[in-house]
């Protein structure tokens, strides 16, 4: 089956981005429901990743200046440790470096899985924090 990364423009692939985030998140993380749903997700671009026409991973950005934020990256578990969120994760980051001015992109990582982001080019920036009783790193990647 195929599996593609794209950039999520309709309504009902919305829907199925944040039911992802709903069922990881508050499901399997047990954060609260008013921290996933923060009401920034109209002002976001969404990514997914597909296979066939279900989506199996997202995540969303937001442009701040000339900082992109990534938030809320999402591997269902079934696909987890099998490459996709580096797929999506490279397919956000190339599709959204030529915007003018970019220079720089951060995120939120739990200290879990700061490797992973490391290996993509980005570096703690700060001290770890709590967040939700889980050690957190802020992550930086520069142009």
């Amino acid at each position: 089956m195929q599996i593609i990364c794209q950039e999520i423009t309709s309504f009902q692939d919305k829907q199925a981005c944040v039911s992802i985030r709903r069922k990881i998140f508050i499901g399997e993380q047990k954060a609260p429901v008013e921290l996933e749903m923060d009401g920034l997700d109209d002002i976001a671009r969404h990514f997914a990743v597909k296979m066939g026409d279900k989506i199996i991973a997202t995540c969303r950005i937001r442009r701040m200046g000339s900082t992109i934020k990534i938030e809320q990256v999402a591997v269902l578990k079934a696909f987890r440790h099998q490459g996709v969120g580096r797929r999506l994760m490279k397919y956000v980051l190339r599709n959204t470096r030529s915007a003018s001015n970019i220079q720089l992109f951060k995120l939120r990582s739990r200290v879990s899985n700061a490797s992973f982001y490391e290996k993509l080019g980005f570096r703690a920036h700060g001290n770890k924090y709590i967040n939700l009783d889980i050690p957190h790193y802020d992550m930086v990647k520069e142009m």
